[in-house]
């Protein structure tokens, strides 16, 4: 990795900011000076900055609890943000793995792996998203089929793909997606007349929002629930 990029990936220094410090004399690689923004580096040589040593750069991978309310965006001029609930540098260069709507609860991925990012988002590799859904009016018994069978969506050209819906009460259903159209559960609901009045996103993938987690906390993923993905 060149040495400015290195830099910039554990501090809160832009590329720029980073070839002034090197102008300067502030970094050293290995005990030796070093001013050359290009120089090849690892997690095996020692940079200091301002005689500091830095910690090698390694990627973040965050559960989060989104509570209502709250957008799934870097910026919003209206709403707090997801990134506003996390108490940590860079946090405008973690990648949102999936997003819910606003007023959506449960579970969200944040890391700052593109390709781990990816591999959560991407609807070529099936991944299950799991919610918790309470709807308007009884679900009706022919819902299951009507989901495993995949809806047209108003506006659409194209069924869903096969999901699965499992009734828990008259009102209540858990529904396992493998694609993320946008609000495309409540579009699916409402192709059959009904209205969700709440959603909860409780797994992606093997991961399980963890109970322990009040509704905007956060830990970092175990090393299992990484590799998992």
């Amino acid at each position: 990795m060149r040495l400015d990029k290195y830099i910039a990936s554990v501090t809160d220094l832009s590329r720029k900011e980073v070839k002034r410090m090197l102008h300067a004399g502030a970094v050293s690689v290995n005990g030796a000076a070093e001013r050359d923004p290009g120089r090849k580096v690892d997690t095996a040589d020692r940079v200091c900055l301002q005689g500091v040593a830095l910690e090698p750069p390694a990627s973040r991978y965050i559960m989060l609890h989104k509570p209502a309310g709250v957008v799934c965006a870097n910026r919003d001029p209206a709403c707090p943000t997801v990134m506003e609930l996390l108490e940590m540098a860079r946090v405008e260069r973690l990648h949102i793995c999936g997003r819910l709507d606003r007023d959506t609860t449960g579970l969200v991925l944040l890391s700052d792996d593109g390709q781990w990012a990816h591999r959560v988002t991407s609807p070529n590799r099936h991944t299950g998203k799991i919610y918790q859904v309470t709807t308007c009016d009884p679900i009706p018994a022919a819902a299951e089929h009507a989901f495993a069978a995949g809806i047209l969506l108003q506006g659409e050209r194209r069924r869903t793909r096969p999901a699965q819906l499992e009734r828990l009460s008259p009102c209540e259903a858990r529904v396992c997606l493998h694609e993320g159209r946008y609000h495309q559960i409540k579009r699916m609901f409402a192709a059959l007349g009904n209205r969700v009045v709440a959603l909860h996103r409780q797994q992606i993938g093997a991961i399980v929002l963890d109970e322990r987690l009040e509704p905007g906390q956060y830990r970092h993923l175990t090393p299992s629930e990484i590799a998992s993905v």
